[in-house]
């Protein structure tokens, strides 16, 4: 093999691995979670929240057959929590959960983690629900919304 073609093929193995763990490190934080559904919502232990290393993640994604959309669940200190339903306002797309704040993969709207529009073209807040803490498991109110 030439020197030019070595160089070339080790630079393109170099990228592939360097964006293959780039990935890998923004799937490790995500957790998804499936609760248990009753008839006014969902339950979801709070160990949920937990890391192996017991540290508290920001939040939590509950995806449940009886759901179209799944719903975000960000611990914002305490026993505050805030549950977001992750459908865009703009036109209905799933949203990809980032850190503090739900994105939309077709037109890039924006939500911050109380479901508020930070960026357009969406033009109206995520649907809220209500949480409460009960016997240790975070009960997610579908009937309502916050």
């Amino acid at each position: 093999m030439e020197r030019k073609d070595f160089i070339k093929t080790s630079c393109i193995a170099c990228m592939g691995m360097a964006l293959g763990a780039t990935l890998l490190q923004s799937c490790v934080g995500t957790k998804y979670a499936k609760g248990t559904r009753n008839e006014n919502g969902i339950l979801l232990d709070l160990k949920e929240f937990e890391t192996e290393k017991k540290e508290q993640r920001p939040y939590v994604i509950v995806r449940h057959d009886d759901l179209t959309f799944p719903v975000c669940v960000y611990h914002l200190g305490g026993d505050n929590y805030s549950a977001l339903l992750m459908q865009c306002t703009h036109q209905g797309v799933e949203l990809q959960a980032s850190g503090d704040q739900l994105t939309c993969p077709a037109h890039g709207s924006a939500f911050d983690k109380m479901g508020k529009v930070t960026q357009s073209p969406a033009g109206k807040p995520l649907r809220t629900f209500p949480v409460t803490i009960v016997n240790g498991q975070l009960f997610i109110d579908l009937r309502k919304q916050a």
